[in-house]
């Protein structure tokens, strides 16, 4: 069993050769202006190795021993990186402080021809002088329970998915389905929402607000209580008939102040951020999604430039810790004493504590890593999403570390008969942390005259309203990361990609921008796994098995005899589904052109899905899956002012089976060619020569596309992928878009360039 290593003292001789391998192009960039020349800093973009592809990558039968192979693409980068180790001391691997980047740095390491002796791993929470050089100084081994712990993760994901999603195929007819063990989980949170939606039936209730006057001061209360002998209740209104028999006593009855209560509170900030509340926070403040947030956030982490070079501006986030450093407090104290007074810096230090028995207390808060650079000071090296979520953070740290909003309170109880209305009103009178961040609503300040116990008021009129009962509201990805993290399914690193991946996966999709709904496939994929997986699709099994893999991080548990003790009642499970699985089809909404039944989705031998009529044989109506369902029948030519350049005849656009294209109606002539799909993008080669060209989508002889010049041949200029419009900032190439299973991507198309960055959610 692996075991931890202690921590190393720094004792590098001077002009020693040290190579620091981390993960992106500006996290190099960060790091290097601080270490100086002494340091090669390079960038080994995240995971270099990867399971095997040929069957599972494991071998189930000796104690899940896994096999590595290096990714194609991450070849070059490993002979760069032992090409550069050859001249070098030492070398220090700094990938992100968590089980995944432990992991990243062992493939790594284990990549490199090196003495093993002299390669060492080093970790931070932040980019900072201080936090660099500290690593740096307290070097030490890789943590191999950690590497475990990742390993078996990746193991037990795989024998899940390559496992239940080839039943999926046989029995749903389509090969592009999967059966992640978490994303699994969340898509079930999602379906089970949605039947609470539909099973839902709402319920008639009916407020009544009482228009008072006193001293021609007019104000409202809302009808609360009936009292009931010397108790009073809650008093509840179903219908218009009960309202009806209220409302004649209220007309008659004499209004008197019965009670006043005032009554003083405080009110504390939230903790700062962690991965969750953040997700939460910039979805509810920002509107951002939770992948494009971590995009954002990781910018802001591994560094942004200031104008006198690269600079990391927050903490760690992907953290569950509310924690932070003893720094990190006093130079909170120091900024709020100074620019705001003494009096909002708490007597004693807020400190928040674990909110679960599993986080990881090591790393700390996501918070600014230097106070003194307010959002304000910074903005102009900032776009406008950066600077929205680093003001979020800053701004939800310094309110954390203040003093508590002090609210008086007043609650004024009306008896009019043997009813009572409620009217209340709050007003902050200290602000505290709320002069920065205010995480709950408004203050609520009702205007109301003076009153004392027995003023008689006099009643203007009184407002009955009739209301509804609402169904649940269906996830966003906010809501949906907080359901997961209560019930302890994920960890801050998997939430963002498993809800991208449901996304990805047409199992979800969503409404007004925000809220997720199940789609078709996804409620029949859910109904399978449920159905014939009851362990896997259980929440508190799969948060069992999230608690056990921090148990092996933590040396509590084994790896093996967990793997073990999973696969051998899992592949009972899977063959009895094997055996017992029906066949289903998903069905769609649309509805069959000539039969009126519904549509379902087919596979063709090919592989390739279609629609079909549920009511198949009887009916056998075919149509392609996408656009709308309607008659099958020959489109009509659509006419066109354009001309043909061979004998000026009259064209019109036809549809074959391979889109649209325009054709000359000159029976002697008939020339066609097809309908051109413009990038909008100049061609960079034209442009140079002065030239007009622009890039055009075209297809090449092997049926796959490509964009070309639109001036070919007299320009051949050409790219195998969409070009975005913009320029790398680095060479002023053409970025392109790239879409891949490990992730999209914006990449520069020049191949001797490395600049590489995440695709932004849409």
């Amino acid at each position: 069993m692996a075991s931890k290593t202690t921590d190393k003292k720094e004792n590098n001789k001077t002009g020693e050769k040290t190579l620091v391998i981390v993960e992106s192009p500006a996290k190099s960039k960060t790091i290097g202006k601080i270490l100086g020349s002494n340091y090669i800093i390079q960038a080994s973009m995240g995971h270099v190795r990867d399971l095997a592809s040929k069957g599972l990558g494991f071998d189930i039968e000796n104690n899940f021993k896994p096999t590595f192979e290096v990714i194609p693409e991450k070849k070059k980068v490993i002979t760069e990186l032992n090409k550069i180790a050859k001249t070098v001391d030492r070398i220090y691997l700094a990938s992100d402080p968590d089980r995944e980047g432990e992991a990243i740095a062992w493939h790594v390491k284990e990549c490199l021809k090196f003495p093993e002796d002299k390669i060492f791993r080093i970790v931070f929470n932040e980019i900072t002088p201080n936090a660099i050089k500290e690593a740096v100084a307290n070097y030490h081994q890789i943590d191999m329970l950690k590497v475990e712990a990742q390993k078996t993760r990746q193991i037990l994901d795989k024998l899940v998915g390559f496992k239940i999603s080839p039943i999926l195929w046989e029995t749903m007819k389509n090969y592009k389905l999967s059966a992640g063990r978490v994303q699994s989980v969340a898509l079930k949170m999602i379906c089970e929402r949605e039947d609470e939606i539909e099973a839902f039936v709402p319920q008639e209730y009916w407020s009544v607000e009482a228009l008072l006057n006193k001293n021609k001061f007019e104000f409202s209360a809302e009808l609360s209580r009936i009292i009931n002998g010397s108790k009073d209740e809650k008093l509840e209104l179903h219908d218009e008939k009960e309202v009806q028999e209220v409302l004649k006593n209220l007309e008659k009855a004499k209004y008197t102040v019965s009670k006043i209560t005032p009554r003083d509170t405080t009110r504390k900030a939230q903790p700062p951020f962690i991965t969750s509340t953040l997700q939460r926070e910039a979805s509810s403040k920002l509107g951002y999604g939770v992948s494009k947030t971590m995009q954002i956030a990781q910018k802001l982490y591994e560094g942004i430039d200031l104008g006198d070079g690269s600079v990391g501006l927050i903490t760690y986030m992907r953290t569950d810790s509310t924690r932070i450093s003893d720094d990190a407090q006093i130079a909170a104290k120091e900024f709020i004493t100074q620019n705001f007074g003494e009096e909002y810096y708490p007597k004693t230090p807020n400190i928040y504590a674990k909110k679960k028995q599993n986080t990881q207390d090591a790393h700390e808060a996501i918070r600014p890593s230097y106070i003194e650079k307010t959002p304000e000071s910074i903005k102009k090296y900032l776009t406008a999403e950066q600077y929205k979520l680093y003001k979020l953070i800053w701004d939800r740290f310094m309110a954390s570390q203040m003093s508590n909003a002090k609210v008086k309170n007043l609650t004024v109880d009306i008896t009019a008969d043997k009813y009572i209305f409620k009217m209340g009103s709050s007003k902050i009178v200290f602000d505290g942390f709320t002069k920065i961040y205010r995480d709950e609503e408004e203050e609520i300040i009702q205007k109301f005259p003076d009153l004392s116990v027995g003023d008689e008021l006099d009643l203007i009129k009184l407002n009955p309203e009739q209301h509804f009962t609402q169904p649940p509201s269906r996830f966003s990805e906010a809501s949906l990361v907080k359901q997961l993290e209560e019930y302890g399914i994920g960890r801050p690193s998997t939430y963002a990609p498993i809800i991208t991946k449901i996304q990805q996966r047409n199992y979800v999709e969503k409404i007004d921008n925000k809220a997720l709904k199940p789609t078709p496939l996804g409620r029949a994929v859910c109904k399978q796994l449920n159905d014939n997986f009851i362990d896997i699709m259980d929440y508190k099994f799969t948060a069992k098995m999230e608690a056990s893999l921090d148990d092996i991080a933590e040396d509590k548990q084994d790896g093996v005899k967990f793997l073990n003790g999973f696969w051998k009642p899992f592949s009972k499970t899977l063959d009895e589904a094997q055996k017992n699985m029906k066949r289903v089809d998903v069905e769609t909404d649309k509805t069959c052109p000539n039969c009126g039944k519904k549509m379902v989705v087919k596979l063709s031998r090919y592989g390739k899905q279609f629609l079909a009529c549920s009511g198949y044989p009887e009916c056998k109506t075919a149509l392609p899956m996408e656009g709308e369902a309607k008659k099958v029948e020959i489109p009509e030519d659509e006419p066109t002012d354009k001309k043909c350049e061979k004998c000026n005849g009259d064209m019109v656009i036809k549809t074959g089976p391979y889109g649209k294209y325009y054709q000359c109606l000159n029976d002697k002539c008939k020339k066609r060619f097809s309908i051109v799909e413009s990038s909008g993008v100049k061609c960079p080669e034209c442009e140079k020569a002065g030239k007009d060209g622009e890039l055009v989508k075209r297809k090449s002889r092997y049926g796959t596309f490509f964009w070309g010049c639109s001036k070919y041949p007299d320009c051949s200029f050409a790219l195998w992928a969409e070009p975005t419009g913009e320029k790398c900032p680095e060479c002023k190439s053409l970025l392109v878009k790239k879409f891949l299973k490990r992730g999209n991507k914006i990449d520069c198309s020049n191949k001797n360039c490395k600049y590489s960055r995440p695709m932004e959610e849409e």
